[in-house]
């Protein structure tokens, strides 16, 4: 009796998924499509107005409860359907690079988020399942799903997930805790040639600063990264410039070595005021990203289901250059159980935020990965339910 109870449930479970990837297949053209317009109109953070009205139209259409400018943010946006116990929460991230477009595939991100969600959908009562999508704003250093965290968001759910594109098949998410600021110095202008001595320059507090964190970088363990671009520097070469900005990330393994770690960074950009007689401001873009925090079990699953659908996970050495992107899903990953895989669209040797990684978020491989990771989620959502809901504060 044991054994034809397994074979039953086991049956049940297969039925699903087999529910699952038919509605997704269903809807493939559609997915693409939403896939292929995001790529071609890329917006870029707190201003995807036009991402965050289109994606949610496929789940609206499906019956989805569709709430837009969710939480009181104007690009995000919440989709539910179903009222299972067990709540799946499935991320949409939508906005662009700075002048690269879609060079880290949000547009493939957004669309196979959808596409699980509407797999989900068909098999949600029997499976007793709530799906959530949430469309998520600013992953590209604005924090939009810190900001949704400490509205409310995903408050309750048993898993959180999303697939993420790169060059190769890689489960395990390992990224950097990472901080984001603004970098402005002050100083005074004046002409470069009849009255140099009047001016105090803002660009060389930079050029202060940079060579402080270049030296530093030889101290540093080999679990950080310190970068950054220089946004302004001046308008004129014969007027010393008054003001000059930059942004700048710091990364660490964790949020406990990151803030021991910015000090030190902070004190290079304090060199450059002193050196200059410049005044320093140093505004943050968003509450620092966490590491992320895996749920095994889920990892698993997705490994298998992935496996499934015949795709090929990279070696250990090339995983462990592949993984270590930050995200503010590592937030989402210290409150309730996450995962964050990736998945190949066959770029190398582009890599994500190149030009020629953007390139490849459309055509074959990259609608194959769209499906793909869609499926893959939506059966790890079904293995997650036959575990049952989780208990829950």
């Amino acid at each position: 009796m044991p054994g034809s109870m397994d074979g039953a449930r086991t049956g049940a479970l297969d039925g699903r998924k087999a529910a699952a990837r038919a509605r997704v297949e269903r809807h493939a053209e559609e997915l693409i499509a939403l896939s292929e317009r995001l790529h071609a109109d890329p917006e870029t953070a707190w201003e995807e107005h036009r991402a965050a009205a289109a994606v949610p139209e496929l789940l609206d259409r499906a019956g989805f409860a569709v709430t837009p400018r969710y939480l009181g943010l104007d690009t995000a946006f919440h989709a539910r359907f179903g009222q299972g116990p067990v709540r799946i929460a499935l991320c949409a991230e939508y906005d662009a690079l700075p002048g690269l477009g879609h060079a880290c595939g949000h547009d493939l991100i957004a669309a196979s988020a959808v596409g699980a969600a509407l797999g989900l959908a068909a098999v949600a009562d029997e499976a007793g399942i709530t799906v959530e999508v949430y469309g998520t704003p600013a992953e590209e250093g604005g924090g939009g799903k810190i900001e949704m965290l400490d509205r409310g968001a995903f408050t309750g759910a048993d898993l959180a997930m999303m697939v993420h594109p790169a060059p190769v098949d890689v489960a395990e998410a390992r990224p950097f805790a990472v901080s984001h600021s603004r970098i402005s110095y002050t100083g005074r202008s004046a002409h470069a040639a009849a009255y140099p001595e009047a001016g105090v320059n803002a660009a060389d507090a930079f050029t202060v600063a940079q060579v402080a964190i270049g030296l530093l970088r030889q101290q540093l363990p080999p679990t950080t990264r310190v970068h950054g671009i220089v946004t302004h520097a001046g308008d004129a070469p014969n007027a010393i410039p008054e003001r000059a900005e930059g942004r700048w990330y710091v990364r660490a393994e964790t949020l406990a070595e990151l803030e021991r770690l910015e000090p030190r960074v902070l004190r290079a950009f304090e060199a450059g005021a002193l050196a200059t007689g410049c005044e320093l401001d140093v505004e943050p873009e968003s509450k620092p990203y966490a590491e992320f925090r895996a749920d095994e079990t889920a990892l698993a699953d997705y490994r298998a289901n992935a496996v499934a659908l015949g795709r090929r996970f990279a070696p250990a050495e090339t995983a462990a250059r592949m993984n270590r992107a930050s995200t503010d899903m590592g937030n989402v990953s210290q409150v309730v159980p996450a995962i964050h895989p990736y998945i190949g669209i066959g770029s190398l040797p582009a890599t994500n935020h190149q030009r020629e990684f953007a390139a490849f978020c459309v055509g074959q491989a990259a609608r194959r990965a769209l499906l793909d990771g869609a499926v893959a989620l939506a059966w790890t959502a079904v293995d997650r339910a036959a575990r049952g809901p989780s208990a829950k504060p």
